[in-house]
């Protein structure tokens, strides 16, 4: 093997673009390894750990590009230049500059063209003063990175409430601002029903059962992880709430949130009930479900309820044994761990090797160093080819994620292994979250993870649903 480590001082791409094109090289014809990534210190770290030579990174910094590579021969490294100025290239818009130099700072990009948002994706220590930045230039801001601390987020949301301004996150991975989606989100039509709340995930399932159904999204407004938190006190959230009710091209609201404090979910509740607007509050616990959630928005719309799709699986067979549960959103998997234990029990949230368990691989623990599982499905693929050999297992429940900034094609990724995993005699379950229009194709992805074994759902309240009775011996 041949490692080259390439530094590019003073070159800078957002952290979703970097993971995608790390993501395409590891997958380029002799690649063993790649990380491309700015110079920050938990990068470097973790170039370490995969063996880089550390001496070749002595002096680099956050504000450097890195491209490291390992491949099996000098002809193999050659192809990668042109796949990673390929894969940092791609999706580019016209509004990108051309002949002019780059602004390096917010606030003297925003007064250059007249912007009145700013997204942050950068690292998380960096982010707070970029976005302070941005608030005092008179920007919303969306702030895409995480690791960002509690402290600052609350000095960011109070600078925002002085200035009549909304701050999207920090830790905010999805959002859709008049109808242009931002971080990750799906392509969905345009309409009259808006959204805001402290869920990347239960958004995106959302709109994209609204979409199903043939309603359309004006806006989505993401409130970061911690906004419903007692410390934060639903800051953002209110805020978004009170804008979109005097919104007169919104015509439902809905609240959507992962587990809530409940000091704060009685602040919101309150806050919708005072509404002009209706109001759907939509917060994750038991009893609540994101399809119940869209069929309410119906109703407030003269709609019947919706039956959403189903791909459903070419056999029903499976061998009998606990629940395995691999997501890569915090608030599906909070959705249906409420759906689930109430059918087979108390369920592991962490990785266990026995018992039934449902993870977030999202989360921050499995994150650390490396893409999110929306556009690097590694660690989930092989947690899924160990559940193949577990005979503690029966029944395996995981999502994936179509949409803007997501993997291109997951289906091919996770097929071989459900393959593997129906053979064994392993039910599979999938909710596939994506709308019609999104680039990666609904029914080709779905398409694919039928045809390997799969039963799918468009909605996961029902996929989990599913799984609960196949574990529990009703179905």
């Amino acid at each position: 093997m041949i490692d080259r480590i390439t530094v590019h001082s003073g070159r800078y791409h957002d952290s979703v673009r970097l993971m995608q094109a790390s993501q395409v090289l590891r997958t380029a014809a002799g690649v063993e390894e790649a990380l491309v990534a700015m110079g920050t210190e938990l990068n470097l770290t973790l170039l370490e750990d995969l063996h880089f030579d550390p001496e070749q990174l002595v002096g680099v910094g956050p504000n450097d590009l890195i491209v490291a590579v390992r491949a099996v021969d000098e002809a193999a490294l050659a192809t990668t230049d042109q796949v990673l100025e390929e894969a940092l290239a791609a999706k580019r818009g016209s509004s990108e500059p051309t002949d002019s130099p780059p602004a390096h700072l917010v606030e003297t990009a925003a007064a250059t063209i007249g912007a009145n948002l700013a997204l942050i994706s950068i690292p998380g220590r960096y982010a707070f003063v970029e976005a302070m930045g941005a608030l005092r230039a008179g920007l919303h801001v969306m702030v895409f990175s995480d690791n960002v601390s509690i402290e600052h987020e609350i000095l960011l949301k109070e600078e925002a409430a002085k200035r009549d301004l909304l701050v999207m996150g920090p830790d905010c991975g999805t959002s859709i601002v008049g109808g242009i989606g931002l971080g990750f989100a799906n392509a969905v039509r345009p309409g009259s029903v808006s959204l805001v709340g402290a869920s990347g995930t239960g958004i995106q399932q959302l709109t994209c059962l609204l979409d199903d159904a043939g309603v359309g999204i004006r806006h989505a407004w993401g409130t970061g992880s911690r906004d419903l938190s007692e410390a934060v006190g639903g800051s953002s959230t209110l805020r978004g709430l009170t804008a979109l009710d005097a919104d007169p091209g919104t015509d439902v609201i809905v609240v959507v949130s992962k587990p809530p404090a409940t000091e704060v979910a009685t602040a919101v509740r309150a806050a919708a009930a005072h509404c002009s607007t209706p109001v759907v509050v939509a917060f994750m616990e038991p009893g609540s479900t994101l399809e119940g959630a869209a069929n309410a928005v119906l109703s407030l719309l003269g709609r019947e309820p919706a039956t959403f799709t189903i791909w459903p699986a070419a056999s029903g067979d499976h061998r009998s044994g606990g629940l395995r549960g691999l997501f890569s959103g915090g608030t599906l998997r909070d959705e249906a761990r409420f759906i689930v234990e109430p059918v087979i029990g108390p369920l592991f949230l962490t990785e266990t090797t026995e018992g039934s368990s449902l993870v977030d691989y999202g989360d921050d623990l499995y994150t650390e160093g490396r893409a999110h599982p929306m556009i690097d499905q590694t660690v989930r693929l092989e947690r899924l080819e160990s559940t193949v050999t577990n005979t503690s297992i029966g029944v395996v429940l995981l999502d994936v994620v179509l949409g803007y900034g997501a993997n291109p094609d997951p289906a091919v990724e996770l097929a071989p292994v459900i393959r593997e995993l129906s053979g064994a005699g392993i039910a599979v379950v999938a909710t596939l979250c994506g709308s019609k229009g999104d680039p990666q194709g609904l029914d080709y992805q779905a398409g694919l993870l039928q045809k390997a074994g799969a039963a799918v759902f468009l909605s996961n309240a029902a996929a989990a649903t599913r799984a609960a009775e196949l574990v529990g011996g009703e179905a």
